[in-house]
């Protein structure tokens, strides 16, 4: 699926945004272009709480600081839409491995469930109901030591793929698969640490993977990948469990 990254001014415009309601599995995909006026970026840091400001804060780069703020008051805005309520009054907490997710729903709504990756600019947020989700955006770096890296922390069959690509197309495979076991551990709500405790088996249309978790693995089983296009010299993926989930664009942006 094609991803296009719309600017945030527009969506934080909260005036004249409608409801939004989610289909039974279904993952709507919102692509978020982090650069904002001074206006909006003060709005985004006036909806995060008290620990999202903290976090900004302790950022070094003026630069890391203001995407931050935007990419989590994006966040909230589009969180917004479903719940019918202010960005500025969605209540978030995070699990013990960090995964965040809403601590109350509105009386007789559905679970939301969400996950977000931001990079270099960019915003992607995954939202479903009733399903965890997870998703992860990369912008390919060629500065990377792909061999070393996926000899480390990849499987071997994983390793020997990347390997066995020209030169010039090894950082977009390596990349590929990162996204791909990056979207299933944000997914689970677990750390990098689990990068080898899951195998992914890429499909030969390019479109998606499946995932297989080794006997032994803490890792939950039977998660599928889609890969997602986002434009030249970028990397995304998104998942969930079971295979009859379908991907959607987010509406109104």
């Amino acid at each position: 699926m094609l991803i296009s990254f719309q600017p945030i001014e527009r969506l934080i415009d909260i005036d004249r945004q409608s409801h939004l309601s989610l289909e039974l599995n279904a993952v709507q995909l919102w692509g978020i272009v982090l650069d904002g006026s001074s206006r909006c970026l003060e709005r985004c840091r006036q909806w995060l709480d008290e620990g999202e400001q903290q976090r900004a804060a302790r950022l070094v780069r003026e630069e890391d600081r203001s995407r931050f703020v935007l990419a989590h008051g994006g966040l909230r805005a589009v969180l917004s839409r479903y719940l019918g309520t202010g960005p500025g009054m969605i209540a978030l907490h995070r699990s013990a491995e960090g995964k965040p997710f809403l601590t109350k729903e509105l009386d007789g709504q559905p679970t939301i469930t969400f996950n977000m990756s931001h990079a270099h600019g960019r915003a992607l947020i995954a939202v479903s109901m009733e399903q965890e989700v997870g998703v992860d955006i990369e912008r390919i770096r060629l500065d990377v030591e792909v061999a070393k890296l996926s000899e480390r922390y990849f499987a071997p069959s994983e390793h020997t793929r990347i390997m066995e690509a020209d030169q010039e197309q090894r950082a977009g495979r390596f990349f590929r698969y990162w996204v791909s076991k990056e979207a299933v551990l944000k997914a689970q709500g677990v750390g990098l640490q689990a990068l080898s405790q899951c195998v992914v088996l890429l499909g030969a249309d390019g479109s998606g993977a499946e995932i297989q978790v080794p006997e032994g693995s803490r890792l939950q089983n039977n998660w599928t990948v889609r890969l997602l296009s986002c434009g030249e010299g970028w990397e995304a993926a998104v998942a969930a469990q079971g295979k009859d989930w379908v991907v959607q664009c987010g509406a109104g942006l």
